[in-house]
């Protein structure tokens, strides 16, 4: 009887991870390649020089794909999630009043 050979997938709690980006990342590129190519149909219906509206979009893009990456690598995968949160929690609590520290019998 010939041995059976399993493979195992050890990357199964791992985030998703494509070409470098990490979890949410990927639908933020993919969101922003979305929003480039309804911006470059918009240019070019508008009468915009084809060549422009490339110039234009190729720029944005660039800049897209390297401030998505940019954020993938200094946030990780719930860094950026952190952030947004740190952000909420207030740096001083004031309290004008006793009254919270009182008891009333």
């Amino acid at each position: 009887m010939a041995a059976s050979i399993y493979t195992i997938n050890k990357g199964v709690n791992a985030s998703i991870e494509f070409k470098g980006l990490k979890a949410q990342y990927i639908w933020w590129l993919a969101g922003g390649l979305l929003c480039l190519l309804v911006m470059f149909a918009i240019m070019y219906v508008l009468g915009v020089n084809a060549y422009l509206c490339l110039l234009v979009i190729v720029g944005c893009g660039a800049l897209l794909f390297s401030q998505v990456y940019r954020m993938s690598k200094t946030y990780g995968q719930h860094g950026l999630m952190k952030r947004a949160a740190q952000r909420k929690v207030p740096k001083v609590i004031k309290c004008n009043s006793r009254k919270l520290f009182i008891k009333n019998k």
